[in-house]
């Protein structure tokens, strides 16, 4: 029997059928038939080793975004591991939102996304109503920096407080239901500004959101991702000092901060973008790899071994993740650490704040 293909193999040589002359049974065709044997052997051999690996799903984000790529480099790395008893596949999706789902219906068992969907999911709050208590962190990831961008001649202070006086002017928080969208009416409404009264929402994404900035379809952008972000840099390219990216000040940073301690100052520095000479003061949460609590302690243990052994290979991958350092792992984490992880950050000596660990009846069982 074909392991592979579940079909019984066959000799296609009428000399080489059983029911046929058995005076053409010549020394050819026993070494087919030999042939034929070894071969299935050894696709059931290859099969069998494949099958000792438990295969896992990690969901990302759009293959235009930085999730995908990373995912795959992280993919790449678990079955690139000798000695790895697991493997991962990385899957494209819509980005944070559909990935919570995915693990909440076990299509996928790790997971990157926006550090507040994270917080969202386990406490049943923001968009997402039921608590998803079976999610844990593994890491933080690099920054997801807030790029609130505004026409030029509407600018007034440079920071937020200027999105309070658009007058209904059009203005697009992202594509409807995204990420974007959420985390943006999140600090809108943190900062007490009724985007519901103020703008004329649009939907879109984040390429078509800098294509109607530059025709002057709308009047600004919501475009939170790591720097430089590719819609950003050709809205600046066309634009130049026509818009302007808008900063957080400190008191604005620690109203968005108030509920869930995510979000932190982060400059975007002189020629980050095409024509910008001055630094930008905005914020920035943490993209975080999380998982679900019933993955085995030594697999999370082994994949954040991975992670940070290879973040060279990483950086060299993609420039976003040039920021991540171990020592800096757990900011802006406030799902508790899944026990791998957890038993992982202890042997290398990193202080583990004590609500990301969960008493020891929550840990994974080991496979």
């Amino acid at each position: 029997m074909d392991r592979i293909t579940g079909r019984k193999l066959q000799l296609t040589s009428m000399e080489c059928n059983p029911q046929g002359r058995r005076k053409g049974m010549s020394r050819s065709c026993v070494l087919i038939r030999f042939i034929l044997i070894m071969s299935a052997v050894l696709l059931a051999s290859c099969s069998d080793y494949s099958d000792q690996r438990s295969s896992f799903v990690l969901a990302t984000g759009t293959t235009g975004g930085t999730f995908y790529p990373v995912g795959v480099a992280l993919s790449t790395l678990a079955k690139a591991e000798a000695g790895a008893d697991f493997s991962l596949t990385a899957i494209s999706s819509a980005g944070s939102m559909e990935n919570i789902k995915l693990l909440r219906d076990n299509q996928s068992q790790f997971a990157l996304v926006l550090a507040i969907f994270a917080a969202w999911a386990y406490n049943g709050e923001g968009p997402i109503k039921n608590p998803q208590s079976n999610l844990r962190s593994i890491s933080g990831m690099w920054p997801n920096v807030e790029h609130f961008v505004l026409k030029t001649d509407l600018v007034r202070s440079g920071t937020l407080s200027d999105l309070s006086s658009l007058n209904g002017q059009r203005f697009v928080l992202g594509a409807r239901n995204s990420g974007a969208e959420h985390t943006g009416i999140y600090i809108l409404n943190a900062l007490g500004i009724d985007y519901q009264k103020n703008f004329t929402l649009g939907y879109m994404t984040y390429g078509a959101s800098a294509s109607a900035l530059q025709d002057g379809n709308i009047v600004g952008m919501n475009i939170p991702a790591g720097p430089p972000v590719t819609a950003i840099t050709q809205a600046f390219a066309q634009m130049r000092s026509d818009m302007t990216v808008l900063g957080f000040d400190s008191s604005q940073i620690a109203a968005i901060n108030q509920h869930f301690p995510l979000w932190q100052a982060h400059e975007l520095p002189p020629e980050t973008y095409p024509y910008q000479d001055q630094p930008i003061m905005t914020a920035a949460s943490p993209n975080l790899l999380i998982v679900r609590a019933d993955v085995s302690e030594k697999i999370v243990y082994d994949l954040t071994r991975m992670l940070w052994e290879n973040l060279p290979t990483l950086q060299q991958i993609h420039s976003a993740t040039r920021s991540m350092r171990l020592e800096e792992a757990l900011q802006g984490i406030t799902v508790p650490l899944h026990p791998g992880a957890l038993r992982y950050y202890r042997e290398r000596a990193i202080q583990i704040p004590d609500n990301l660990i969960l008493p020891k009846d929550f840990s994974a069982p080991e496979n």
